[in-house]
């Protein structure tokens, strides 16, 4: 079921809903993906960690903001309306995500509409310069914990191979899950993106109201 089904509802017959739409079906595969990947592996990121959320704030593309917008204006509407206006939830400095919930354990304050890097990170495996599927720890990943799996683990790369006999099993790869759903446009940061994408979508579904007669222009700018 779609996390964001009323809001895709709101933007029918328009190019915004058939990118939500390509999205969510890449996060969607993600996460099924991944559920292999843990389930063979088991190998899971410690229970609150959230290290790599800290000092770093995700770049995202245009498509990555939109969903980021409908899942807030979906789910957690009266947050998506004061980041509209340019407010956003935690002050963390401007290093770290605004989304970031330090005081959670789970930490994202937006989990279901998280983008791509979030959803990867630590989770994936990547190529080489010569084409080989690899994988690393993540740089975060405790070296005790490391050190005590069976067999033990270092904060290297492996190879395919490498990682199938230590694991049993490698994560799906990065490239394969995003290059069908992101473009080659510039990234931005959410602080940036996020308050005018969630304006943009709010007027798109204005223009889309049933109550007007042609809806909103299938070529609707990214920006209002």
């Amino acid at each position: 079921m779609s996390l964001i089904a009323n809001v895709l509802k709101q933007l029918e017959g328009t190019s915004i809903h058939d990118i939500l739409i390509r999205i969510e079906e890449s996060y969607e595969r993600i996460a099924d993906e991944q559920g292999i990947w843990y389930k063979k592996a088991n190998f899971l990121c410690p229970d609150g960690c959230g290290k790599c959320c800290q000092g770093f704030e995700p770049s995202v593309y245009t498509g990555e903001a939109l969903y980021m917008a409908a899942w807030l204006l979906e789910n957690q509407r009266e947050k998506a309306l004061q980041i509209a206006e340019g407010t956003f939830p935690f002050d963390n400095g401007e290093q770290t995500c605004p989304l970031f919930n330090p005081d959670s354990a789970y930490h994202c304050s937006i989990y279901g509409g998280r983008p791509f890097i979030c959803r990867l990170f630590g989770a994936s495996s990547f190529r080489s310069k010569n084409g080989e599927k690899m994988w690393r720890p993540c740089k975060f990943y405790p070296d005790s914990v490391l050190k005590d799996h069976n067999p033990p683990l270092q904060k290297r790369q492996y190879t395919e191979d490498e990682t199938i006999t230590v694991l049993g099993a490698v994560p799906p790869l990065m490239s394969d899950l995003t290059e069908s759903s992101v473009s080659a446009e510039e990234t931005h940061f959410i602080r940036t993106i996020l308050p005018e994408t969630i304006r943009c979508l709010l007027w798109i579904i204005a223009m889309n109201d049933n109550d007007t007669p042609n809806g909103s222009p299938s070529n609707t700018p990214l920006a209002a």
